[in-house]
């Protein structure tokens, strides 16, 4: 039971990166521990992107490397590991079959474990290729040491991919927020060129319309001083008409002949029709034109 729970605090306090007892341990913002030099030295081979950022060996989280912090809390339970003298029956006790009693010394192909000599000829490991432990460490040492290299490789792999994307990210960014800049000044102009277009339409307009109202009110004033002058003939002529036998005959032709010769004067007109408008383009017809003109160009 005691050796059971050393083992279990041992696991605890052992430097995932090289599987020793922590030293000087360094905790990150993930929660995992690792010794300080484990640690530096991972760190030097795996800078993540420009920023400069690393990633925990364990879970792969990305932390800076000013966060490192002293985990005093563990180094103190190692250096009480360390003091703790594991007593010679506990670490036989590790050696011996949990089944049978007898020592650990043989090594069972197909199942991957150590056993005895007595599981070698129960009927669980009958028939299975079965060796001594000193005899095949070497070659599982070797194969091992190349799940290791492979592993290795595979993670450099997985950094450098992971470079990759995030320099293709940064590079994705740069261009989309160009293309977004590019898309506000253009529009940008093209609302200063149609507001400049409008305010010009707008002064024709009014400069138009001053020039008709200035007509028109000239015209009234004609027609102002023609219909005075009308009025003080129709005047005449019925003064005449009630007058004397005397005063409707004196000078009657003159009235008379005002009176023919009398002609208004018509005002000046000016046809709706052959007044020049404005015709509004077509925006959305020339903005979908634009667009597929743009749609084309990135094929160039």
């Amino acid at each position: 039971m005691a050796s059971g729970i050393l083992m279990n605090i041992q696991e605890e306090v052992t430097c995932p990166i090289c599987l020793e007892l922590l030293t000087e341990p360094l905790s990150l913002d993930c929660g995992h521990t690792f010794c300080q030099a484990c640690i530096t030295a991972n760190n030097k081979e795996s800078i993540i992107g420009q920023e400069g950022k690393r990633s925990c060996p364990v879970c792969r989280v990305s932390f800076e490397p000013g966060n490192l912090r002293p985990n005093r809390h563990v180094a103190n339970i190692v250096q009480r590991l360390r003091e703790v003298k594991v007593s010679p029956e506990v670490e036989q006790e590790r050696n011996l079959c949990a089944h049978h009693g007898e020592k650990l010394q043989i090594f069972c192909e197909q199942d991957g474990k150590v056993i005895c000599w007595l599981c070698e000829r129960s009927q669980e490991h009958r028939g299975h290729n079965t060796f001594l432990m000193e005899d095949i460490a070497p070659e599982y040492q070797k194969k091992l040491q190349s799940c290791l290299q492979r592993l290795k490789g595979k993670k450099q792999e997985a950094e450098e991919l992971e470079i990759k994307v995030r320099e293709e990210m940064s590079t994705w960014k740069i261009q989309i927020e160009n293309e977004i800049q590019n898309v506000q000044g253009k529009f940008t102009q093209l609302r200063q060129f149609l507001d400049s277009e409008e305010m010009k339409e707008l002064r024709k307009l009014k400069d138009e319309l001053g020039v008709i109202l200035k007509e028109l009110a000239e015209s009234e004033n004609d027609l102002v001083q023609e219909k005075l002058l009308v009025s003080n003939l129709i005047s005449d002529v019925e003064r005449h008409l009630q007058g004397s036998t005397m005063e409707l005959l004196q000078d009657v032709n003159v009235i008379i002949k005002r009176s023919e010769t009398l002609a208004l004067k018509k005002p000046k007109s000016f046809p709706k029709e052959q007044r020049r408008v404005f015709r509004a383009p077509d925006l959305k017809g020339i903005l979908r034109v634009i667009n597929e003109l743009t749609d084309v160009q990135r094929y160039w």
